[in-house]
């Protein structure tokens, strides 16, 4: 699956997708149907990319592409909104086996369920995962990664000659 520009924007409720980048900050679009837009300033606001979140693991991190791959094959997927803390912990001991229970909460487990929800119905959802980019490395072309938008140049307008006038001028005065 393709997380690649979703990001999750604390203080703000869904998922968005990087679509661009403009002065002030990053443009976000809401994956609902809605498709709203919206700047969000990149030194204020705590973005975290689906694509590097992990969860706490006993022996290490567990990566949240892998958690959703493991959901995905799962029968039964409790509703994160009616379900009690007990029935989401089971679900999530089924799926993220190997999870530090001490450290992952109830909260973060609906979350990552809601978050399943709502990016399992969109066609990234069934995407191969794009090989990571290397450090310093700039993304290849075609990639749906977001790119800078090319500045716009504008030309300027060339002179043009009245008709029958000469659009020359003296640049000393006759004697």
């Amino acid at each position: 699956m393709n997380l690649r520009g979703l990001v999750s924007v604390s203080g703000k409720p869904g998922l968005f997708k990087l679509i661009g980048q403009n002065k002030s900050g990053l443009i976000l679009e809401t994956l609902d149907e809605l498709k709203n837009k919206i700047v969000v300033n990149i030194s204020t606001a705590k973005m975290a990319s689906l694509e590097d979140i992990t969860v706490f693991g006993e022996s290490g991190d567990l990566k949240l592409s892998d958690i959703f791959e493991q959901i995905k094959g799962s029968k039964s997927i409790p509703d994160p909104k009616a379900a009690d803390g007990k029935t989401l912990r089971t679900f999530f001991t089924e799926v993220a086996t190997g999870h530090d229970e001490e450290r992952v909460y109830s909260s973060d487990i609906k979350k990552i369920i809601s978050w399943y929800n709502t990016i399992s119905v969109l066609p990234l959802f069934q995407e191969e995962a794009p090989e990571p980019l290397a450090e310093g490395a700039s993304a290849p072309v075609g990639s749906d990664t977001v790119k800078k938008p090319e500045p716009v140049t504008k030309e300027k307008p060339k002179a043009t000659k009245a008709a029958g006038k000469s659009t020359t001028r003296l640049s000393q005065k006759s004697k």
